[in-house]
């Protein structure tokens, strides 16, 4: 028998209008295996490993939002990576780039050098250095205030927060924080500080560096990401292997998402989704934050930073790869051995 026709028409409509399946790209910083995993999101699948000279770490998106800025800190360069294609495009020496990011008026770029002890501030566009300070020992994140008229940054050997005039190029204060301080965000006129040494997040006031309130979040509390709508901040906790859910007005704690592994940084996708590497394991995880489940994915050794490029189709299959590993794209079966 025959389907009536507006059953068919509803049908038709329905398939015509239906979402498209998604495809966005992961990258993955994998710092203890010099390499980049591209995952897919449509197969959650490793389609690419992209091979860096030492050890990669945090990763930034250029204001034209063409290329990734990726550090390679030990090898004392940025690699540049355009996020549509998975290619690497340019590289640039630069001294140690641990953390780095851009001033919100696209003035500056403020680089720490975890190892060297120093913040460099460059001229942006040009990435000419334009001060070198020593502030103490390990200095680690950086957050900016929204006039750029001053950086913060996290001294994790000194227990410290490090506040720079980058009109003036020099120390304003620096105050104590607590063991191990790592990142640090600028929310609602103050600075939020993971003190990854014990068990909370630290609320400071900008202007001299008084601690105003603690925040209990787990052991390791590493670093604070805020939701693209505003609506959440979540707490990484290292040790506890934790996601603590903070309410963005009041800073108490509204959920926890238990998450084994190490949880370290956050990147989120179009749909709301939180995409977290987990250090100590080896993988990543999509967490649900509507419902606190998750799935998790291999990828290299330690991974760190990770950024989500939205991607309507599937990636194209990778060009063959050149003799050397200066740049070359590798397909992820060319470096991983088969599974049995």
């Amino acid at each position: 028998m025959r389907a009536p026709l507006p059953l068919i028409l509803a049908l038709l409509f329905a398939l015509l209008h239906a979402p498209a399946a998604r495809a966005d790209l992961v990258y993955v910083l994998n710092s203890a295996e010099a390499s980049i995993s591209v995952i897919d999101t449509a197969t959650r699948t490793e389609v690419r490993r992209i091979p860096v000279l030492r050890e990669v770490h945090h990763l930034i998106l250029t204001p034209d939002r063409r290329e990734l800025m990726i550090g390679d800190s030990v090898a004392n360069e940025l690699v540049f990576l355009n996020p549509d294609t998975a290619e690497v495009t340019r590289r640039e020496k630069i001294s140690n780039p641990y953390h780095f990011a851009e001033s919100p008026d696209g003035k500056y770029l403020v680089v720490t050098s975890l190892r060297r002890d120093q913040v460099d501030i460059y001229d942006a566009a040009t990435r000419t250095l334009l001060q070198r300070l020593k502030v103490g020992d390990m200095p680690s994140h950086v957050a900016y205030s929204p006039d750029s008229k001053t950086v913060y940054v996290t001294l994790q050997g000194v227990k410290r927060v490090a506040a720079i005039s980058l009109d003036e190029r020099r120390l304003l204060w620096s105050a104590v924080v607590g063991p191990e301080p790592a990142g640090i965000i600028w929310h609602n006129g103050k600075l939020l500080v993971g003190v990854m040494g014990a068990d909370h997040v630290a609320v400071m006031n900008p202007a001299d560096g008084v601690v105003e309130r603690t925040i209990y979040t787990g052991r390791g509390a590493h670093t604070v990401f805020a939701a693209p709508d505003g609506s959440a901040l979540y707490v990484t906790s290292r040790v506890e292997s934790r996601l603590t859910v903070l309410d963005p007005t009041t800073l108490e704690p509204k959920g926890r998402i238990e998450l084994p592994g190490g949880p370290d940084c956050i990147a989120f996708d179009p749909q709301g989704k939180l995409w977290v590497t987990l250090r100590w394991v080896a993988r990543v995880a999509q967490v649900d934050p509507r419902t606190g489940t998750y799935e998790t994915y291999p990828v290299g050794r330690s991974p760190h930073g990770v950024w989500v490029q939205p991607r309507a189709t599937p990636l194209p299959p990778p060009p063959a790869p050149a003799a050397s590993l200066s740049g070359a794209v590798i397909p992820v079966a060319a470096v991983l051995p088969a599974r049995p």
